[in-house]
């Protein structure tokens, strides 16, 4: 299959999947997945969030809960890299906190050589009651991290950051101040938010921003009974939409669908020039 992209731009594999209550099946998925990027020519795959992992069934999930030092999901994501030859970034797993007390929504960005380039922990927990009758409590399982995270990466200096993080634009402008170019929000939205605010959020943090959007996302009806927005996305920094996924009814058998996005660098220098939102905010400190 061609794929009719600038061969100047990098590509950009965002994985759109429909994650399970098993950790082997969804590992399987992210392995054909990756095969898949390679073949067509992306340096770096994109996963949603909690990718190895979805179930809201605590007692159930608790039998996979470890520390990141006794778990086999990163190790596993590292041979894949390994395997296939190209960057990864996990979306997010569910892992003990280093004191085994709490649970952590821990992202990974792996190298194609395998080596772990950096970790992120979402900050933002998931603390809501929707207007659908929906209500969440991420805080009950989940530690939020305090790290800001850059890494540099093929696609360029990437930020971290995890599906409810979306909403608090200060973490944005702290990865661009640490010199970000691209921001990765992996995610797993609801039906009801993701309907209302899904691309509006994602255009307007790669507008405020001048960065590289890129969000791989969980979508469709999945084994622990959630329902989530799919539309896996990838924006430029002036805004514009350079893939979208769709909804999971249209993904292939294969329990995944993989879309392609070309990641110009040029188009950062293009959108900042063009408003230098930097140089204007250096300018004009706001006391309140």
């Amino acid at each position: 299959m061609m794929d009719n992209f600038s061969h100047a731009a990098p590509l950009a594999a965002l994985v759109q999947m429909t994650s399970g209550i098993d950790p082997a099946a969804n590992l399987a998925t992210i392995d054909r997945a990756m095969g898949e990027a390679a073949a067509r020519g992306a340096v770096m795959a994109f996963f949603p969030e909690m990718s190895l992992l979805l179930d809201r069934d605590r007692a159930r999930s608790g039998a996979h809960m470890t520390c990141e030092a006794d778990s086999p999901w990163p190790a596993a994501l590292q041979a894949k890299a390994q395997k296939h030859g190209i960057w990864l970034h996990s979306g997010s797993m569910p892992l003990l906190s280093d004191d085994g007390e709490r649970r952590v929504n821990r992202s990974h960005v792996i190298a194609a050589d395998g080596s772990i380039s950096a970790r992120y922990d979402k900050i933002h927990m998931f603390d809501v009651t929707l207007p659908s009758g929906e209500n969440w409590q991420e805080s009950a399982a989940y530690a939020g991290g305090d790290a800001v995270v850059v890494v540099d990466t093929p696609l360029g200096k990437l930020g971290l950051s995890v599906c409810y993080d979306l909403r608090f634009p200060e973490l944005y402008r702290a990865l661009v101040d640490r010199g970000a170019t691209l921001i990765a929000i992996p995610a797993a939205f609801t039906v009801s938010t993701g309907e209302a605010h899904w691309h509006v959020l994602m255009r307007a943090r790669a507008i405020e921003t001048g960065c590289h959007v890129v969000a791989a996302a969980q979508g469709g009806s999945h084994e622990d009974g959630r329902q989530t927005f799919g539309h896996s996305i990838a924006i430029d920094p002036w805004g514009a939409v350079l893939a979208d996924a769709g909804v999971t009814e249209e993904m292939p058998g294969k329990g995944y669908a993989l879309t392609l996005a070309p990641i110009d660098a040029a188009g950062v220098n293009r959108a900042r020039e063009a408003i230098p939102l930097g140089r204007s905010r250096a300018r004009r400190k706001i006391t309140l």
